[in-house]
C-alpha cells in the first residue's frame, strides 16, 4: 500500500468511527425521546396499533370496492368521493406512522426487550 492509499484509508477509518459516534448519538437521542412520550409501549401497545391500522385499510377498500357507476356511466356523487377520500387518507397517515414505528425498532430507537 503507497502513502496515498494509507492515507485515505485512514481518513475512511476517521470518518466512519465519527459517523458511528453521530448515529449512537441520535439512537440515544431518539430512544431517549420517544420512550418519554410514550412511555406505555409494549407489545400490546404496538398490535392495537397495527388492528387500528388494519381497520382503517379495510373500512378503505370496503368503500372503494362498492364504488359503483351509474348505467350511464355517471361517477358517484361528490360526497361518496369525498369520503372515500378521507379514509384514504386516514388509512394512508396511520400507515405511515406504523411504517415509522417499525422503523424506529428496527433502528434501535426503540428497546424491544422493553416492548416484551
Amino acid at each position: 500500500m503507497n502513502d496515498d492509499n494509507l492515507d485515505d484509508y485512514k481518513q475512511l477509518q476517521v470518518q466512519k468511527r465519527f459517523l458511528g459516534e453521530i448515529e449512537q448519538g441520535i439512537r440515544l437521542a431518539n430512544r431517549e425521546l420517544i420512550h418519554k412520550k410514550i412511555p406505555g409501549l409494549n407489545k400490546d401497545s404496538i398490535l392495537t396499533f397495527a388492528v387500528a391500522v388494519g381497520r382503517l385499510r379495510a373500512s378503505y377498500l370496503e368503500m372503494a370496492v362498492n364504488m359503483s357507476v351509474g348505467e350511464h356511466g355517471d361517477p358517484p356523487d361528490q360526497s361518496y368521493i369525498d369520503e372515500l377520500h378521507r379514509k384514504r387518507q386516514m388509512f394512508e397517515e396511520a400507515k405511515i406512522a406504523f411504517d415509522a414505528l417499525r422503523d424506529a425498532i428496527e433502528k434501535g430507537y426503540i428497546d424491544v426487550e422493553d416492548l416484551t
